[in-house]
């Protein structure tokens, strides 16, 4: 990189299915800029590109001005839950042909017969056998030799690939074997990408790493075409700063590492929305956070208890187990775009169909016509039809009340068309609320947690929109709504650090004598990490190291993922272990032998930190209207504020609706809603 983030005014961008959001930093004034564009799915570039100029010719800005663009996307996700993604082949250690087919032998569901399993990414006919392997301690027991070399590479050739996979059993242990047959191959296959499992991702087990060497191939031309396009499409504008990709693990990447790695790339957008929460409630002094992201298609949550997210060693996409590192956020819901719908049994159903960008919701007057979670909030007065996304798209409440109606219609309901529509929103929206909280209640208990010791931070279009009924339904006392809700994921990748994870796979007990060899672990996996930093920012900025280790009782089948500091030191590597089996199961075993499988280390390089504005005090604001609202089965009256007229120690009582460009937020009765003086609004029960 020749530029370093920080030289000119930031932007953050998050292609989502519905919208393209942005926040724009610039570091001479602290000032924070927002702005939505509707997404094209059909070329995501284009509404990123169309939205980046609108929001500099905004705010007077020329495209010389921009240090550095921060992109968060959902491409390669998309690309794989939809198999949309490139033709590839495998290469296997030889008599491993089957590797995906057999997987880990277990049945989809031990319930349901008839289940089947996900169809393998790669055909059983695109997998080439070649003769190379290695034992545990990475010494080669079979090389190919040229002619087994040139075999599978006109095998390749046959099979007219788009990309290919390569992994050898024990690869793990010696990445630099793979890598020279990686090399080897690509030549005589006429220049062939081909991904290294080991060198991308070298721990233990075969299948999982076969997995995330095949999904790397898999979007690698897909997002290489894409990012080529971008970078065009940026260059004919005359933005030259440079472009990072955010990764699943919070943090980001150099445009140059996304496209080597896209793998990484998978779950962007959803991890810079945490990020982002984790340092507001840090900067907000709340401890304990549930995020709750709800955009146009999904909503999904993530619990942090600290200043940091919890982070997921092993996740599913789109049916396959990824066992990267990503930010741990579970799927909890609809999203805005979800359908409402009645079952052949006459019940009242919300999603998982989605009307997503295009045709979108019935207020959109794209050629939608089943009504929407978007539609129910219109019809219950709690968005403007004439001020969604600052009054630059308007929406056709009369259209989403008609489309309810009908579906009133079919579940018996009878009265005029704003009551039956109003009535099968507000039961709509119950239905989705109920399925959300039975989700979060779930999550939490996996992890031993009460709602009531948390603040919900939602974000995303329809999160501040829908937080409250949440909150209520699911007994969360406070509620935190940044400044920013609905641009939320592009204000986390404007401020997301460089980030990688390395890996080792070790399998030892943790002794006197086999120590050292875990402290020369992490001293390779450092320098490793150190190299990579060097490459991104190209100036050896400050930067730090995280280390952690999946560790186990032995004969345990499962192992534990701990956090450990500076101090390598055997004893106080136990004491970790020890302190984090006994959080987790309630007791510790000091006579047990300790084993050490997999040590893990994330290279950081810190990007500056978004100043935070101080908003003025204004205790007494005042309303720009009043608006009906639907709530509990009648018709009440709602103060309606500007969220920009808010001050520090604004206090809204409920029922208040709080406008914005990118999101509206809803204080229901019985809520007091506060402002602190970062401009985030607090939602809390008034005394009973």
């Amino acid at each position: 990189m020749d530029q370093l983030p920080g030289a000119g005014v930031r932007i953050g961008i998050d292609v989502g299915g519905t919208f393209t959001d942005f926040v724009l930093s610039d570091p001479r004034d602290g000032r924070l800029a927002f702005f939505k564009e509707p997404s094209t799915p059909d070329d995501p570039s284009r509404a990123l590109l169309v939205g980046l100029n609108a929001l500099l010719e905004r705010e007077g800005l020329r495209a010389t001005d921009v240090g550095a663009l921060m992109h968060g996307t959902t491409i390669g996700l998309n690309a794989i839950i939809q198999r949309r993604g490139a033709r590839i082949g495998l290469i296997v250690t030889r008599g491993f042909r089957d590797i995906l087919e057999i997987a880990r032998s277990r049945m989809p569901s031990s319930f349901d017969f008839h289940a089947t399993k996900e169809a393998p990414l790669v055909p059983r006919a695109r997998i080439v056998e070649i003769g190379a392997r290695l034992n545990a301690r990475g010494e080669v027991t079979e090389a190919p030799d040229a002619d087994e070399i040139a075999r599978v590479a006109a095998a390749l050739r046959a099979l007219d690939l788009d990309a290919a996979a390569l992994v050898t059993v024990n690869g793990y242990a010696n990445p630099a074997f793979e890598l020279d047959l990686c090399q080897a191959l690509s030549q005589q296959a006429g220049g062939l990408d081909i991904t290294s499992a080991a060198a991308i991702w070298p721990e233990i087990r075969e299948y999982e790493r076969t997995l995330v060497a095949c999904l790397n191939a898999y979007i690698q031309p897909l997002m290489q075409r894409y990012f080529d396009g971008l970078l065009a499409g940026l260059a004919e504008r005359g933005v030259g700063a440079p472009l990072l990709v955010t990764a699943s693990n919070g943090g980001s990447l150099s445009v140059g590492s996304a496209a080597a790695r896209p793998v990484d790339t998978i779950l962007s957008g959803p991890a810079s929305g945490v990020m982002a929460a984790v340092r507001l409630a840090k900067a907000a002094g709340t401890a304990g956070i549930i995020t709750f992201d709800m955009g146009g298609t999904s909503s999904d949550i993530a619990v942090a208890t600290g200043d940091t997210p919890e982070l997921a060693t092993r996740t599913d996409i789109g049916g396959l187990p990824l066992v990267l590192p990503v930010v741990d956020v579970s799927a909890i819901g609809a999203g805005g775009g979800s359908i409402v719908w009645v079952d052949p049994h006459g019940l009242l159903k919300v999603g998982p169909q989605s009307a997503g960008a295009a045709p979108g919701p019935v207020s959109y007057r794209r050629g939608g016509t089943e009504p929407t979670v978007t539609d129910c909030y219109l019809t219950l007065g709690y968005v403007d039809p004439a001020g969604f996304l600052g009054g630059r798209m308007p929406l056709d409440a009369d259209a989403a009340r008609q489309a309810l109606a009908r579906v009133g219609a079919a579940i018996g309901l009878e009265g005029s068309v704003e009551d039956v529509a109003a009535v099968t929103a507000d039961g709509a929206l119950a239905v989705t609320t109920a399925g959300m909280a039975s989700a979060l209640y779930k999550t939490l208990a996996e992890r031993g947690l009460d709602p009531r010791g948390f603040a919900l931070l939602p974000f995303g279009g329809a999160g501040p929109t829908h937080a409250n009924r949440l909150a209520e339904e699911a007994d969360i006392p406070h509620v935190v709504i940044p400044p920013a809700a609905g641009t939320f994921c592009a204000l986390g990748a404007a401020g997301a650090d460089l980030r990688r994870d390395f890996v080792r796979s070790l399998r030892m007990p943790l002794t006197e004598e086999t120590a050292p060899v875990l402290a020369e672990a992490f001293a390779a996996l450092e320098a490793e990490g150190g190299l990579w930093l060097d490459a991104e920012d190209g100036v050896g900025k400050p930067r730090r190291f995280a280390r952690g280790a999946d560790m186990r009782y032995r004969g345990q089948a499962y192992e534990l993922r701990v956090n450990l500091g500076e101090d390598l030191d055997r004893a106080a590597v136990i004491e970790a272990f020890q302190r984090e089996h006994e959080r987790i199961y309630g007791f510790r075993d000091g006579e047990a032998v300790v084993e050490v499988g997999t040590v893990r280390l994330a290279a950081i390089g810190p990007t500056p930190p978004l100043q935070t504005p101080v908003v003025a005090e204004r205790p007494a604001p005042e309303p720009k209207g009043v608006r009906r609202i639907f709530h509990k089965g009648a018709w009440t009256e709602a103060m309606v504020f500007d969220r920009a007229a808010l001050g520090a120690g604004s206090v809204l009582t409920g029922p208040a609706v709080v406008e914005q460009d990118d999101t509206t937020s809803i204080v229901l009765p019985g809520w007091t809603a506060i402002t602190d003086l970062a401009g985030n609004l607090h939602l809390q029960r008034q005394a009973q």
